[in-house]
């Protein structure tokens, strides 16, 4: 069933799947702030394409919003929807951070897809994959004035480039490309869930200040 699903329509539907959820993600955060109805759209904008269109205008590529309407139409229902159901998602924080993980392991799939497409190495696709996954909530946190996830000790990029790095030794081992896609983004979602849930971090860095002081 996988296999007859043609790539372009999987990454298609997933692309779209991508802004929806990064929309009510950036949508709760601005709610969560008391944003007014225009500052939220502004937020979910910013959210599910910030990262996006950083990752075309570094590769030269038409920025993938101006030209198609379809993502502005998947941002304007996505974003009322959220606002109007919003009594109906009891716990806020979980809400966020589910929505927030399904963009996640989209955008890298579909930041990797398109640096492979035009011709970028692994490595550089890895890193656009990343960009893409995470540059939207770090504009999402900055709008809302709160120190940018990816910023945290929670593992949050890395398993962006962990997910790349799988995805392309299951591609240089002839996985099926729509296997490896759904494989690859279902394993960074489930990781960060684990993540999360057993709350798991890098350690920390510290610069041991050994001037005399005066």
């Amino acid at each position: 069933m996988i296999n007859s699903i043609d790539t372009n329509q999987l990454l298609t539907i997933l692309d779209l799947s991508g802004v929806w959820a990064f929309a009510v993600s950036g949508a709760l955060t601005a709610m969560q702030k008391r944003m007014d109805i225009f500052g939220i759209l502004i937020v979910a904008f910013g959210t599910s394409f910030g990262g996006g269109t950083i990752r075309d205008i570094l590769i030269n590529r038409p920025v993938f919003w101006l030209h198609n309407e379809t993502y502005l139409y998947i941002l304007f229902i996505a974003t009322p929807v959220a606002i109007i159901f919003r009594n109906y998602l009891q716990y806020l924080r979980k809400a966020l951070f589910f929505f927030d993980t399904i963009g996640l392991g989209v955008y890298t799939v579909i930041g990797m897809q398109i640096g492979l497409t035009w011709g970028y190495s692994p490595m550089l696709g890895i890193c656009l994959g990343t960009l893409t996954a995470c540059f939207g909530g770090v504009v999402r946190d900055l709008l809302c004035s709160e120190i940018p996830l990816i910023f945290h000790r929670e593992i949050y990029a890395t398993i962006c480039v962990v997910g790349g790095v799988a995805y392309t030794l299951m591609m240089y081992f002839g996985v099926s490309e729509n296997v490896n896609v759904l494989v690859t983004m279902a394993g960074i979602i489930f990781t960060r869930f684990i993540v999360v849930r057993y709350n798991l971090s890098l350690p920390a860095i510290h610069l041991h200040d050994n001037m005399p002081h005066a």
